[in-house]
């Protein structure tokens, strides 16, 4: 009886044992998704909030480059910067269903500031009616219709008149000619969004940019030239992947008019997600390469946009993406004076850093970070979150663990 009673103990306590270990790597995996929606709060909130109060323009203060090329032009378009920058990296997260009782509520509240936002930007009437016309909100239009692309709940729960304004509002920019660089994606990203919600849409428009970079524009081993010239800067995250895989899905999806190239571009963009996760060092710094380099955990998102689209290559698991991008937005964010006492974004990469800043940055400009919460619009249950959590690249590389040699991209 002694025997039974200490072997039911020993399952016993066993049980709680395993219990406790299983509860632990849950609240691990939890404690990461939670961190970061705690980052996007922090970011998101003064945008999202002020523009639905309608007092945007009144309370964003406007920092501007010690460089800037036109002050007076700058200033203006920096609130749709911030805005439609934070659209698109939020946008797959406020269309998610689902999730513990406080993220549930909290993309509630980001709901209903998002549509009153988006009213107050579009609506002529309002003190924050943003500029739509020229070459700066070009390029920031094309992020809302990215944002609104990613979140087709938004866009549905949206009045008559204030679609009827969001289309004014793209139409506008059609008067713009862009630059013959990744600014022709711009372009073909508003004429995507139209394409998507059964609107009148430019083909050529589209076509003209996807023709570039897939004709005249790939360099090699995963990754395209700026227009005519090649640079070593994040731009092929920053714009050029993120948008040529969005676009394509887009239109592929109605017309399969891009079936030609999808497979290389899947090819491609495969491997720069596997050169953007081995850029990440172990505390989750990365190379200070190349102009615009204030757009903090934006240089990666291609890599954020790779895992919500549940696109990475076999060579990069879920879990190690995961903790790389986990370290990068750390180590971005947390870093001493990277916010103002009211907690707007200074400009710099590891806190305030005004002279790392381009001729074009402003405030509004260094929101384009919030492109790396992409994977927030995948469930909980999902590999992304639910996977151990597990060392990238660098990590095993510089402890001295095995890592697979690493192999250039032929296409041919």
């Amino acid at each position: 009886m002694k025997f039974k009673l200490q072997v039911l103990l020993c399952l016993l306590l066993c049980g709680i044992g395993l219990s406790v270990q299983a509860q632990k790597k849950k609240s691990a995996k939890a404690k990461d998704r939670t961190v970061w929606l705690n980052h996007l709060d922090k970011i998101v909130r003064p945008v999202l909030s002020n523009l639905a109060e309608d007092r945007l323009k009144e309370r964003m203060p406007v920092a501007l480059s010690n460089k800037i090329d036109n002050k007076s032009s700058r200033e203006k378009v920096s609130y749709l910067e911030a805005f439609g920058r934070v659209m698109s990296g939020i946008g797959p997260w406020l269309n998610a269903e689902g999730g513990s009782k406080e993220e549930v509520a909290l993309r509630q509240q980001y709901r209903q500031w998002a549509l009153q936002a988006v009213a107050n930007a579009v609506n002529p009437a309002a003190k924050d009616y943003m500029q739509w016309n020229g070459g700066q909100p070009l390029v920031d239009a094309s992020f809302l219709a990215l944002g609104l692309v990613r979140c087709p709940w938004l866009w549905e729960n949206l009045s008559a008149p204030v679609k009827e304004q969001v289309v004014t509002a793209f139409k506008t920019t059609r008067g713009t000619v862009p630059v013959f660089s990744n600014w022709v994606l711009f372009t073909g990203m508003i004429e995507a969004f139209f394409c998507q919600y059964g609107l009148e849409y430019d083909a050529v428009r589209i076509e003209y940019g996807v023709r570039e970079f897939a004709n005249h524009w790939y360099v090699g081993d995963g990754m395209y030239s700026d227009g005519m010239n090649f640079a070593q800067d994040y731009y092929n995250s920053y714009v050029i992947q993120p948008y040529l895989a969005t676009i394509l899905s887009v239109v592929n999806e109605k017309r399969k008019s891009y079936n030609w190239y999808a497979p290389n571009l899947l090819k491609i963009t495969q491997r720069y997600a596997e050169l953007q996760e081995r850029m990440i060092h172990t505390d989750g710094s990365f190379p200070v390469i190349g102009r615009s380099i204030t757009y903090r955990g934006g240089a990666f998102h291609h890599l954020a946009d790779m895992a919500y689209r549940k696109q990475l290559p076999a060579s990069l698991s879920p879990g190690q993406v995961r903790s790389a991008l986990s370290a990068v937005l750390n180590k971005t964010l947390e870093a001493p004076s990277t916010f103002t006492k009211d907690g707007w974004l200074n400009i710099g990469l590891y806190g305030h850093q005004p002279d790392v800043a381009d001729f074009y940055i402003t405030t509004g400009s260094l929101y384009l970070c919030a492109t790396i919460f992409l994977p927030l619009g995948l469930p909980e249950t999902d590999l992304f979150w639910s996977a151990p959590a597990t060392p990238w690249t660098a990590v095993k590389a510089w402890s001295g663990q095995s890592v697979p040699a690493d192999h250039a991209l032929d296409l041919k």
